[in-house]
């Protein structure tokens, strides 16, 4: 390893937003000693990693990593190591770094391996504005028109630090239709969504997109939760004039008491599992945003307790009937929920919609779905 190299940040600010992998691969093989290197970014499902440098599939380990988000090192009989990192920025988890390395290394030098990796996630969610390189090898798919608007809706798909871990997942991740999510961290105060836009393809995409950007605008100048559902139902209802809404859970939380304050505008259901035991949240549901011009809503309350997971659902999961059969929510979904005890919310979003997924025992989903986990570690 040569004395003192060029930080790899420094390299990252003035590369082409499309060459960072190739920059960083360059930096490890002069820097490091390493033999190979592989940037892998998780696709839109989180079930698949897809290489960016070469054509390599990944193998179990980097799955491995990217669900436990812990560093894997694999030992060969001559010595030589393969190590995976995970590519994680702010609680999002963006992929896995692969490299080849011709011997283990020692722990200060496995701990600046670990910050390159760091940096070079902050790094590709800053480029992922300026190229389509990344957005395009996430994609097993052409997205439909009312999905490419969601997606590029999505705040991130976790997010995360000492206080909590958030996530959401959407399902069927190619042709989404109105469900979605959305959340912002403000100091101690965590806002959550989960939206449901009636209709179907582009109607419901553009309703949802209008009421998460009126909420964003209400939240940016500093306004609550009320302020925040109240101009989003008047953007709803001044662009159908009522004939169609958005069913909306909106919650704030503060991340020191626990505190949460809910406006409850429709069909999203939302529940607190607990020592074991799962529970809804027992809320008084108001009209869906966009029903009727200047619609009011009221705040209700309730508290979370350190350790507690909330887990909030759109109709597609909780109201799902395939087949006939009762409604995912009625037991499956609960059953769903107890299986994530031992998974973080990252890991818990896809187990309750891989649980939605065998529901359906092969029968097409009717809605699309949305799932969001919060564990609130305080």
């Amino acid at each position: 390893m040569s004395d003192q190299p060029v930080p790899l940040g420094v390299l990252l600010r003035a590369a082409p937003p499309d060459r960072l992998p190739e920059v960083t691969a360059e930096h490890l093989r002069r820097h490091f000693a390493a033999e190979a290197s592989e940037v892998f970014l998780a696709d839109l499902t989180l079930t698949r990693l897809c290489p960016l440098i070469g054509s390599d599939a990944s193998d179990p380990a980097a799955m491995r990593c990217l669900g436990s988000q812990q560093v894997a090192v694999e030992l060969s009989a001559g010595g030589a190591t393969r190590m995976h990192l995970p590519l994680n920025s702010w609680g999002e988890r963006l992929g896995v770094l692969r490299l080849d390395l011709p011997a283990r290394p020692e722990p200060e030098l496995a701990e600046q391996l670990a910050a390159i990796a760091d940096e070079l996630a902050i790094a590709l969610r800053a480029a992922d504005t300026s190229t389509d390189r990344y957005r395009r090898a996430q994609r097993q798919a052409r997205l439909t028109m009312a999905a490419e608007l969601q997606w590029e809706l999505l705040p991130g798909r976790s997010l995360g630090d000492e206080r909590f871990l958030v996530a959401g997942q959407l399902q069927p991740a190619y042709d989404v239709h109105g469900d979605h999510f959305d959340w912002a961290l403000d100091g101690d105060r965590l806002t959550i969504t989960v939206l449901n836009g009636s209709g179907d393809g582009m109607e419901a995409a553009l309703l949802t997109t209008v009421a998460v950007n009126a909420m964003r605008n209400a939240r940016r100048c500093g306004a609550d939760v009320v302020e925040q559902a109240e101009l989003a139902s008047d953007a709803v209802h001044a662009l159908r004039g009522g004939a169609e809404h958005v069913a909306t859970l909106l919650l704030e939380i503060d991340l020191v008491s626990g505190q949460v304050a809910a406006v409850d505008a429709g069909s999203p259901r939302c529940m607190i599992a607990r020592q074991g035991e799962v529970e809804p949240v027992a809320l008084e549901q108001q009209l869906p945003f966009g029903m009727f011009a200047e619609a009011h809503y009221e705040i209700q309350r309730f508290r979370l307790e350190p350790g507690d997971r909330m887990l909030v659902v759109s109709d597609g999961v909780h109201a799902a009937v395939p087949g006939g059969r009762s409604p995912f929510g009625e037991s499956a979904l609960l059953n769903a929920i107890r299986r994530t005890r031992l998974q973080p919310a990252t890991e818990a979003v896809g187990t309750v919609m891989r649980g939605l997924h065998d529901y359906h025992a092969g029968i097409d989903p009717e809605d699309d779905a949305v799932t969001v986990c919060l564990d609130w570690r305080r």
